[in-house]
């Protein structure tokens, strides 16, 4: 009986220890392929991650970026597909950036596309990589509109999905996520499952919004790198138009019997909508221009162009400053914006006749030194700006006013950012001490009352930044 008893209670033990073996060899089995899943979500997160610390370069393009956060993010949850949306620059909707290959609709799909669907597949990826979403339509601007991430597994709180959930094009499972850095609000991430793919889990839903805020980042400086790179472009391109600019302005003063000439332009910018320029009229005159076109930068020295363009085209050969004046007007008036106007003063020298003969168009007043009294007085002719009126009224009060020099007299013509300069407590360099300085330069010639006024404009101004164009010509009669 023992025998049999303790036989029994052997092959018991026998048993057990081998269930309890073959236990643990699947446990360890399990074991060994739980770590080869980690392994390879290891590495899916560590090539994802080293992709997206490309974008902290200046080599990666935004395309590349783009496919790389969508498809990185389908390949490390194992989603049927995904899609990026990305803020238009103009801020009011979302553009797709990216749309992976049989990537589920996450917006409503018309009936008309899903019928030519059936027979052109691409009808649908055109209608998608096309639409543009605004604030709260759908699941993805609902989502950008509040700032919330979702995940669904039903989805009967986004009915524009529901309507596909049938069809083997529809999402069974969907997470949403904006992409958010700091205050800014770049766009969203979607991600869906079909039906032969198995919803989203919570797990999925925690690494989702890892994934997002990772490629948040990196969309961030993806774009700082870019606009930097545009900033780069544009500096490139206004120095090469700043450069055109003294080609177009003179380099240097004409030398012509009887008058001693001396000009200077410094902008604001790196472009100038102030313009002087000494045209040769005929053998015995010169023209003397200067003009300030209403605003700045880039769009001021268009104009500047033109208007030189313009005047060099009428001046030679007309011996009445009023009467060019009077045809630049008539040319740029159909042309020119409404909020933009032109300021002129032109004059012509004539050395044989010994004469000086100005007309302004709504130009700061030029400034006359006599020299017999030391006294500084404004010029002040009548005329309008350039630009505003097509020559009707133009034409009646725009007319030629004749100078009369005496040796040692000198006349300045400036434009407003001489006079409207501003130092550290907001105070103007002003006529006055314009006035001042020209009554104590010009003596020396025209070179010296320039050099003058530029050293007391910007011992007045200081370190202040110069806020408008500055041009100045100086004439003195010899």
């Amino acid at each position: 009986m023992w025998p049999i008893i303790l036989l029994g209670l052997l092959i018991a033990c026998l048993a057990g220890w081998l269930f309890t073996w073959q236990q643990l060899r699947n446990r360890i089995r399990q074991l060994e392929r739980s770590k080869e899943e980690i392994q390879i979500e290891e590495t899916l997160v560590f090539d994802f991650l080293h992709g997206l610390g490309e974008a902290f370069t200046e080599t990666i393009r935004a395309a590349d970026l783009h496919r790389l956060i969508v498809e990185g993010a389908a390949r490390i949850l194992d989603a049927h597909g995904g899609a990026l949306y990305m803020m238009e620059r103009a801020g009011g909707k979302l553009a797709p950036a990216y749309i992976s290959k049989g990537c589920p609709p996450f917006i409503e799909v018309p009936a008309d596309v899903l019928q030519k669907t059936a027979t052109t597949p691409s009808a649908l990826e055109s209608y998608l990589r096309l639409h543009t979403i605004p604030p709260g339509e759908g699941i993805v601007g609902r989502v950008w509109q509040t700032r919330e991430p979702v995940c669904l597994t039903d989805l009967a709180n986004a009915p524009e999905l529901a309507a596909l959930r049938s069809t083997s094009l529809g999402a069974t499972s969907v997470m949403v996520t904006p992409l958010l850095y700091g205050k800014q609000n770049m766009g969203v991430l979607a991600l869906g499952n079909g039906p032969m793919s198995a919803p989203f889990t919570q797990s999925d839903f925690v690494v989702f919004k890892s994934i997002a805020e990772q490629s948040a980042f990196a969309l961030y400086n993806a774009i700082i790198y870019s606009e930097a790179n545009e900033k780069k472009r544009l500096d490139h391109d206004l120095e090469i138009a700043r450069d055109i600019q003294r080609i177009l302005l003179p380099s240097e003063a004409p030398v012509i019997e009887g008058f001693e000439i001396s000009g200077i332009n410094i902008p604001a910018r790196h472009v100038s909508g102030d313009y002087f320029d000494y045209i040769k009229v005929d053998d015995e005159r010169l023209g003397v221009a200067i003009a300030d076109v209403s605003g700045k930068g880039v769009p001021a020295s268009i104009i500047m162009a033109i208007c030189r363009s313009v005047l060099r085209s009428q001046a030679t050969g007309n011996p009445s400053p009023a009467d060019v004046l009077q045809k630049v007007n008539r040319q740029i008036y159909p042309d020119i914006k409404e909020d933009m106007f032109i300021s002129m003063a032109y004059v012509i020298l004539d050395h044989a006749r010994n004469t000086m003969v100005l007309s302004r168009a709504g130009h700061d007043a030029p400034l006359l030194y006599q020299r017999a009294s030391e006294t500084v007085t404004p010029v002040k002719p009548p005329g309008m700006v350039v630009g505003i009126d097509s020559g009707s009224v133009f034409d009646r009060i725009t007319g030629d006013f004749a100078l009369s020099l005496e040796r040692d007299d000198c006349l300045l013509l400036y434009t407003d950012g001489v006079t409207e300069a501003l130092d550290a407590n907001g105070d103007e360099f002003g006529f006055d001490r314009m006035v001042q300085c020209v009554r104590a330069s010009a003596p020396s010639g025209a070179p010296a009352m320039i050099t003058r006024l530029i050293d007391e404009l910007r011992n007045f101004v200081g370190a202040q930044p110069q806020n408008d164009d500055i041009t100045l010509i100086a004439i003195r009669k010899t």
